[in-house]
């Protein structure tokens, strides 16, 4: 991309950075991506995820929305976020979640100068990220094989709900839908109750971050080779990707895993017990861990039980175990169970509501909440649920909060495409832009 060189420290630094602090700066150039251009051709949740992800570690992402419309989640309100008088915004909380560190500009893909337009920033581009219903770039002539020969270096990620190939590649997919078909809702929930899904999009989520790593590794190739690839993430197939333990447990079995609320399938007690004024969750991960907890609860007779000595046994026999375990953890208050249970480093912790969370003093020395300046909120800061890499050499950055509809719109197309006023006025009368 185009660079200056600032004066002071002699440094390059990218062109849409001459606005930005100094300290942005300095933590640009130690970003672990620098350099590296992505076309972020996503919205919702998976295709923003994966690209604030790497936009976080350094990337330059150009974000192509809708013209007059924009990502579909900057609608997902309430709630908005609130200005420094306390009003409401239209600004959403669920889109600045996952959009930071990103310029947004509008472009009509369905025109053909704004697929033009497309074509035009990929050439500085290294990574485009989409994640249209499988063949609908393909509409537009912006499809993998419509570009793989004139851009070779390219890395082309595509999210879907269902991948490229196979019987449902033609679905749409959403996250409610994919935690259904994966797997994880027959898993999650009651014994006796409904299936139930987990309270955040994990089926978006999961395919966001998994894309992230494919991204990356490809990256890797580029860097060895100068050749592109494609990438094909499927929800569905990231869905059963993390199914993990208890996937696993049904392949060893060929028997569906039971639902058990709380409780884990491998290990007992590994799950939500009742104290005397609430609950806490006990996590015994080995019996010389059980035997320490039996000591602490004055219970050693438990030891002499056959259902209760090893984990096997306990698992075995995990109805009596919990009955009888829960009489136990009855007795003392949480806080008393808390405080005693980690003196003996025995796995536990309280149950803790999101207010708990982001003002639990661990949460906020490892700094999980960061602040950004935005327009649309004046004074007040807008606070964002940081990233959780933490790497001492190459940090995450953070120089651009969740960018308004086309914001960039008109510094893109001037800086990157050398347009000039007159012929971008003459895209926006044509709504092209």
């Amino acid at each position: 991309p185009p660079f200056f060189f600032n004066a002071q420290d002699g440094n390059p630094y990218p062109l849409w950075s001459r606005g930005l602090g100094d300290v942005y700066k300095r933590q640009f150039m130690n970003s672990p991506l620098k350099g590296l251009r992505v076309l972020d051709l996503t919205r919702v949740l998976a295709g923003p995820y994966c690209t604030q992800m790497l936009g976080d570690l350094g990337a330059e992402i150009i974000k192509v929305e809708r013209p007059g419309a924009g990502d579909d989640t900057r609608g997902f309100a309430p709630p908005y976020l609130k200005d420094d008088n306390g009003n409401e915004t239209d600004l959403s909380a669920y889109y600045c979640g996952a959009n930071r560190n990103k310029r947004s500009i509008t472009i009509n893909l369905s025109e053909k100068e704004g697929q033009d337009i497309i074509r035009k920033l990929l050439k500085n581009s290294d990574i485009l990220v989409e994640n249209f219903k499988t063949g609908t770039l393909a509409k537009y002539g912006l499809s993998y094989d419509d570009l793989k020969n004139e851009f070779p270096r390219l890395i082309f990620c595509s999210i879907t709900g269902f991948g490229q190939t196979g019987p449902y590649a033609s679905r749409p997919g959403y996250d409610g839908l994919i935690q259904a078909m994966g797997g994880v809702m027959a898993l999650t929930g009651e014994p006796n109750g409904e299936p139930m899904k987990v309270g955040v999009p994990i089926g978006d989520l999961m395919a966001g971050m998994f894309a992230s790593v494919g991204v990356l590794a490809a990256v890797r190739h580029q860097t060895e080779t100068g050749k592109g690839q494609f990438i094909d993430i499927g929800m569905l197939d990231t869905h059963v990707a993390w199914l993990a333990n208890q996937g696993m447990n049904y392949l060893s079995t060929d028997e569906n895993p039971e639902r058990l609320g709380n409780q884990h399938p491998n290990i007992v007690p590994y799950q939500v017990m009742p104290t005397s004024d609430g609950y806490i969750v006990l996590s015994i991960g080995n019996d010389p861990t059980f035997e320490r907890f039996c000591e602490l609860a004055g219970e050693t007779k438990l030891l002499e039980d056959d259902r209760f000595k090893t984990n096997a046994s306990r698992v075995s026999n995990r109805e009596h175990v919990t009955k009888v375990l829960n009489e136990v953890t009855k007795r003392k208050t949480s806080n008393e169970w808390l405080s005693e249970l980690e003196k003996a480093k025995i796995g536990c912790g309280p149950i803790n509501n999101l207010s708990d969370v982001f003002n639990d003093p661990h949460v906020i020395s490892r700094k999980m909440v960061m602040e950004m300046e935005h327009s649309k909120t004046g004074e007040k800061p807008l606070k964002l649920i940081s990233n959780p890499i933490k790497m001492n050499e190459t940090p995450v950055s953070y120089r651009y909060a969740p960018p308004l509809l086309g914001e960039h719109t008109n510094e893109i197309l001037k800086t990157e495409l050398n347009l000039n006023e007159d012929q971008i006025k003459s895209l926006k009368d044509k709504n092209i832009i």
